[in-house]
C-alpha cells in the first residue's frame, strides 16, 4: 500500500489489541474514494493519498466498528492475514488508526471532541476519556466573577470543582496580586500544578502553567513583571497601597467571554495530556487587533522562593578566571559569537512583560542610513534627574542585526549593573579594611577644588556631573569584592560605585556605567569594559585639554560604508570628519564629528571609538555618532530639537567650529591612514585579555573587573575598572588629564584647572 501525505505525519507504534479493541481511522480524517484512482483521507490538516488493493480492501473496513480478527475475516477473499497486518502496521506507524476498547469508551463521547485531539498528537479517545475523569478547580481572587469560566468548563465537558482537583485555574485581576503568593506557595507545599489567568480588560493574559518543582515560581515571574511597573511605585507610596493599583474596567462581552473559553481551552488541553515547549509561557490577547503574543517566562536560578539565594555572591567573590575562546568569523568586534548567533541566543530577553528588555525598536527620527535602536529606559540613569542623550538604552551599527544587538548588549548590561540586593557586602570604614581596598578618589577622580565647589556644579541639573561629598575615611560603608587581574587578588570598592541604585545617596560615591559591559563570553565582554576606558580616558585628555588632533584620512580605509555615510551627510547638509585621540596607551581611539553647513547653527555631533583595529575604532566612532542624528535634528512638527537638556541644547546651538577649534583637524598634522597603527589581529580572546593586564601593568595601573552576570540572564556582563583612567566627564583631579598629554607633545605643560575646557561633555 502506497501513501502520499498533504500533511505531516507523526509516527506511531502499532497498538497492542486485545481481542475486543476496534480499529479505524482516527476521528480527523474521513476516507473518500474515487474508484479507480485512489483513497483519499482527508483532515484539516491536508489529504493523504492510499493506492493499491490493501488500500481499496482495507479502507471500508476501518469504519471504527471492527475488531482485529473482524478485518481479518472480512478482507480474507481478496488478503491473506499477512497482507492485512501489515496494511494496518503501515497505516498505525503513519498515525492514521485509531485503536479504541469499547469498555473504555464513554457512552456520551464526542467525535469532534475526540478529532480535535488526534489533530493534536494524542490518542483521541483515551485523550477524551482522561479528560472526563480529571478535576479542574477554578480559584477566583478578589471581586472576580468565576462563572463564565465555571459554564465553559461545564460546556466543555470538565468537571469542575471548587476545592481538589488535578488542576487549579487562578482568576485574578492583577498578576501581582499579593495574594498569588499564598496560592504559589500553598500549591508548591501539595506538588500541585496551577494555571493562571486574568480575564479582564482589552488584552486578556493566560498562562503560565506553574509546576511545582519545575520551571519558574510565581515569585520568578512577579520578578519581571514589577520590572516593568516601576512607574506605579510612586503613586502606590503616595496612597499607601499594599497592592496594584486598581484599574478600570475596559473590555466587551464577547472579548470576556472569548477569555474564559481561552482559559478552559487551556486546562483543558493540559488534563488531555496534551503538553508542549511554551505552555510555561504567558499568552496575551489583544482584543483590539484579534492578535496573540507569547511571552517566554524564565526561571530565576537565585530566586528567594524557589532558587538558591546564594549563587549572586558566590559568582561575585570567586576570582574572575579568562579562558581560551576562538573568536568568531564576522564577530562584529571581536567577540565569541556574531551579531546574529548572540542576538538569537537571548531573544528570549525581549519582551514588555516577562523579559528584562522591554523591546527593540528602530530609533525614532533616526534616517534610514543612521541604523540606530533603542531597548527602554537607561537604568543607570534612574532617579537622577533629566538624562538627556542618555534617557534610553540602545545600540547602533551598520546593518539592523548589528544595532538591535548592540541595543540587547546595553539594555542587558544596564539590568546587571543594577542593585538587586543580592549582592555580597562588607560593612566597614577604609581606614579599617587597609590595603584590600581601593580609595574612591582614585576612580571617581575629582578635584579637591569640585568637592569644595560641589554645590556650583550640583546646581547645573546634570546627572552626568554630580558631585558627592568628600569620601570618609572613618565612615563604615558598604564594600563589594572586585578581581584584580594584574595583582590576582580581591580588592575591595564601595558597593554604591559598582551598582546603579534606585536611591543614589549624596554623601558616597555613586555608579555610572563606565566601563560596563555585556558580550558573549565573559572574555569579550572584559575586552569590551577595558576598551570603553581607553576610549573615554582618550577623549578626556582632548575634551578638557582642547588640544587640535590629526584627522584620519576616510578614505584611506577603502570601506565602501563610509561614502555612503559621507553621501548621506552629505543630503543632510552636514560634513563628515574624524580625528585621531590615541592616547599613550597605543590603542586606536577615534572621535567622528559632523556639523551643518548651512542654517543659524551647526549642530555639531559626535561619535567616539576605540579597538585594537583601527577600522573597528572608526567603524564605531561613526555609527555612535549617527545615534545623536534624531536629537539633533530640528526637521519635526514646530521645530525644536528631540532633547530638552539645556546643557546639550545650548552647545547645538552655540558651539560652531571657529569657536571650537579643536574638533577641527590639527592642519600641522599628517593625516592618519590605518599603516599608522602597528595592528596584528589575535585569533583567541584570551590572547587579548592578556595583552591589557600586561598593558595595564605596564602604565603601573590595576586592572580591576566585577563579574556581574546575574543567573537569570546568563548573558556574561562585567564592570571594568583601572583607576586613573579618567572618565570623559567632568572630573578634574591631578593625573593623566594634565600629564599625558604633555608626555605625548600635544602641550609643552599641563593645561591650569581654570584653562580646562569650560563645557563639560554631555553624552
Amino acid at each position: 500500500m502506497n501513501a502520499e501525505s498533504g500533511h505531516p505525519r507523526r509516527p506511531r507504534p502499532a497498538a497492542r489489541q486485545n481481542g475486543s479493541t476496534l480499529v479505524g481511522f482516527r476521528h480527523h480524517l474521513r476516507p473518500a474514494t474515487v474508484p479507480g484512482e485512489a483513497t483519499y483521507l482527508v483532515s484539516r490538516q491536508g489529504v493523504t493519498t492510499l493506492h493499491g488493493v490493501l488500500a481499496d480492501v482495507l479502507v471500508p473496513l476501518l469504519d471504527g466498528t471492527r475488531s482485529l480478527a473482524e478485518i481479518l475475516h472480512a478482507a480474507a477473499p481478496a488478503l491473506t492475514g499477512e497482507e492485512v497486518e501489515d496494511g494496518l502496521r503501515l497505516l498505525s506507524e503513519a498515525g492514521l488508526l485509531r485503536f479504541c476498547d469499547p469498555a473504555l469508551a464513554a457512552p456520551d463521547s464526542d467525535p469532534a471532541a475526540e478529532a480535535y485531539w488526534d489533530l493534536a498528537g494524542l490518542d483521541g479517545a483515551r485523550a477524551a476519556a482522561g479528560l472526563n475523569r480529571s478535576r479542574l478547580r477554578v480559584l477566583p481572587l478578589g471581586d472576580v466573577d468565576p462563572e463564565p469560566v465555571l459554564a465553559a468548563g461545564l460546556a466543555s465537558g470538565l468537571g469542575v470543582s471548587t476545592s481538589d482537583a488535578d488542576l487549579t485555574l487562578v482568576l485574578c485581576d492583577d498578576y501581582l496580586s499579593p495574594e498569588l503568593e499564598k496560592v504559589d506557595a500553598e500549591h508548591r507545599a501539595a506538588g500541585k500544578p496551577w494555571l493562571l489567568t486574568r480575564l479582564c480588560g482589552y488584552e486578556p493574559w493566560i498562562g503560565p502553567f506553574f509546576q511545582p518543582g519545575e520551571g519558574p515560581c510565581w515569585s520568578c515571574l512577579a520578578h519581571r513583571l514589577a520590572l516593568h511597573r516601576g512607574y506605579e511605585a510612586p503613586l502606590r507610596d503616595a496612597l499607601r497601597l499594599d497592592r496594584p493599583l486598581a484599574l478600570p474596567a475596559a473590555s466587551l462581552s464577547a472579548g470576556r467571554v472569548m477569555a474564559a473559553q481561552s482559559a478552559v481551552l487551556e486546562a483543558a488541553k493540559w488534563l488531555a495530556g496534551l503538553r508542549y515547549a511554551d505552555q510555561g509561557s504567558i499568552r496575551t490577547v489583544d482584543t483590539l487587533a484579534l492578535r496573540t503574543r507569547v511571552h517566554a517566562v524564565s526561571r530565576i536560578p537565585q530566586c528567594t522562593s524557589c532558587g538558591e539565594t546564594g549563587l549572586m555572591s558566590r559568582r561575585v567573590r570567586a576570582p574572575f578566571v579568562p579562558v581560551s575562546r576562538a573568536k568568531a568569523a564576522n564577530g562584529g568586534g571581536h567577540r565569541a559569537l556574531t551579531p546574529d548567533q548572540l542576538l538569537k541566543r537571548y531573544a528570549h530577553l525581549v519582551s514588555p512583560i516577562t523579559g528584562i528588555v522591554p523591546q527593540i525598536e528602530p530609533a525614532p527620527g533616526a534616517p534610514e542610513f543612521a541604523v540606530a535602536y533603542v531597548s527602554g529606559c537607561n537604568l543607570a540613569m534612574r532617579n537622577r534627574g533629566p538624562a538627556g542623550l542618555r534617557t534610553q538604552s540602545g545600540g547602533k551599527g551598520l546593518t539592523g542585526t548589528e544595532a538591535r544587538t548592540s541595543a540587547l548588549c546595553e539594555a542587558v548590561e544596564r539590568y546587571c549593573g543594577a542593585r538587586h540586593g543580592d549582592e555580597p557586602v562588607v560593612v566597614d570604614s577604609l581606614r579599617a579594611l587597609g590595603d584590600q581596598a581601593v580609595h574612591p578618589n582614585l576612580c571617581q577622580l575629582y578635584a579637591d577644588r569640585q568637592f569644595r565647589e560641589r554645590d556650583r556644579w550640583n546646581r547645573s541639573g546634570s546627572p552626568f556631573h554630580h558631585v558627592p561629598e568628600p569620601f570618609d575615611e572613618d565612615r563604615p560603608v558598604e564594600w563589594t569584592p572586585v578581581w584584580s587581574l594584574t595583582e590576582q587578588r580581591h580588592r575591595l570598592l564601595p558597593t554604591s560605585m559598582l551598582y546603579f541604585s534606585d536611591t543614589p545617596g549624596g554623601r558616597g560615591p555613586y555608579a555610572d556605567s563606565n566601563g560596563n559591559a555585556a558580550g558573549s563570553s565573559p572574555e569579550d565582554a572584559l575586552l569590551q569594559g577595558f576598551l570603553e576606558l581607553v576610549e573615554r580616558d582618550a577623549v578626556a585628555l582632548w575634551w578638557y585639554n582642547r588640544t587640535r588632533q590629526p584627522a584620519i584620512d576616510l578614505d584611506a580605509f577603502q570601506e565602501p560604508y563610509i561614502e555612503r555615510l559621507r553621501a548621506e551627510y552629505r543630503k543632510l547638509g552636514r560634513d563628515l570628519w574624524a580625528l585621531d585621540l590615541t592616547s599613550d596607551l597605543g590603542i586606536p581611539a577615534v572621535v567622528a564629528l559632523s556639523r551643518r553647513t548651512k542654517g543659524p547653527a551647526e549642530d555639531i555631533i559626535f561619535g567616539f571609538g576605540a579597538h585594537f583595529d583601527p577600522a573597528i575604532a572608526l567603524r564605531r566612532a561613526l555609527t555612535e555618532a549617527g545615534q545623536l542624528l534624531p536629537s539633533a535634528s530640528t526637521d519635526r512638527p514646530g521645530g525644536g530639537y528631540g532633547i530638552t537638556d539645556p546643557l546639550t541644547v545650548r552647545w547645538w546651538r552655540q558651539a560652531t567650529l571657529a569657536n571650537q577649534p579643536y574638533l577641527a583637524p590639527d592642519p600641522a598634522a599628517q593625516a592618519r591612514t590605518p599603516a599608522h597603527w602597528n595592528y596584528v589581529a589575535r585569533t583567541d580572546l584570551l590572547d587579548d585579555v592578556k595583552a591589557i593586564t600586561e598593558l595595564t601593568a605596564a602604565r603601573g595601573m590595576e586592572l580591576l573587573v566585577l563579574d556581574q552576570t546575574r543567573p537569570d540572564v546568563d548573558m556574561p556582563v562585567v564592570k571594568v575598572l583601572v583607576p586613573g583612567l579618567r572618565h570623559f566627564w567632568a572630573r578634574f583631579a591631578p593625573g593623566r588629564l594634565f600629564d599625558a598629554p604633555v608626555t605625548l607633545g600635544r602641550l609643552s605643560r599641563p593645561t591650569p584647572y581654570e584653562q580646562l575646557n569650560p563645557i563639560p561633555l554631555f553624552v
